[in-house]
């Protein structure tokens, strides 16, 4: 079977700092994989090279199949269109309403009528648990756990086929990170999506994943279903997933 999302030897650099050294994931279609890996690993950069924001300097990065490691305007048009991201923060914009940030993708990416975007930005911010009254108000207005709901309705406006989440629960108190791990998965579930998720926060990362990978020193290290990785055998992975100071990762500490 063809993997949704396959990066082969891919590689990154930023002057003298290498940040991705060949890295080599393999994630399959409606799967929801998890790179964990400590801040600066380079999980974002990997995320920034499928979505076509930076290209890699070696590598190959293949979705369906087809190589898309450098394709450029009109051309790539069609595959950003399989895309939806949750980004960190939510990022939404100030000075539109909320149902014009969830719609936002909708009008200016695929053209749609504003009052056909509208239905349906109050459709997918009912599927995130938020009422039509929400809507119309300002971001500003929402706390920290609505913006992160109407950041996931809007990563789910256009149906994707394969949804990013950049530290889902980032911010977050441990019930309402919870509540948005949840629907995490159920999104995922009923949207029919490949998700792919950068988080450094384990319990997020167990819930919502069927498979985990961790990103060290430009290559990922280990990976396998979720399930395994309390038996992962490396060091540096035991290290990260139980949050301990002495192991073989160092942290630059200044005095």
């Amino acid at each position: 079977m063809t993997a949704k999302i396959e990066l082969i030897g891919v590689k990154k650099r930023f002057g003298a700092k290498v940040v991705l050294d060949g890295v080599d994931l393999k994630i399959e279609k409606q799967s929801s994989t998890v790179i964990i890996g400590g801040s600066g690993t380079g999980k974002s950069v990997t995320i920034k090279c499928i979505l076509g924001i930076l290209t890699p300097d070696e590598g190959t990065i293949l979705i369906d199949g087809q190589d898309v490691t450098r394709l450029r305007g009109a051309v790539r048009d069609p595959l950003m269109k399989k895309f939806g991201m949750l980004f960190q923060g939510a990022a939404l914009f100030d000075s539109l309403p909320v149902w014009e940030n969830v719609a936002f993708g909708l009008i200016q990416g695929h053209g749609m009528a504003r009052a056909k975007a509208k239905d349906v930005a109050i459709e997918k911010l009912a599927k995130v648990g938020l009422g039509s009254d929400v809507a119309y108000l300002s971001p500003s207005e929402l706390s920290g756990g609505m913006q992160k709901r109407v950041g996931l309705a809007r990563a789910i406006a256009a149906d994707p086929e394969i949804i990013f989440f950049d530290e889902p629960t980032t911010g977050l108190d441990p019930i309402m990170a919870d509540i948005i791990n949840d629907l995490v998965i159920s999104t995922v579930k009923n949207v029919g999506a490949t998700a792919l998720s950068i988080t450094h926060d384990m319990v997020s990362a167990r819930k919502i994943s069927d498979h985990i990978a961790m990103l060290y020193q430009g290559k990922i290290i280990w990976q396998g279903p979720t399930g395994e990785i309390d038996r992962s055998g490396n060091p540096y992975v035991e290290q990260f997933i139980h949050g301990k100071a002495e192991g073989p990762i160092k942290m630059a500490v200044k005095a």
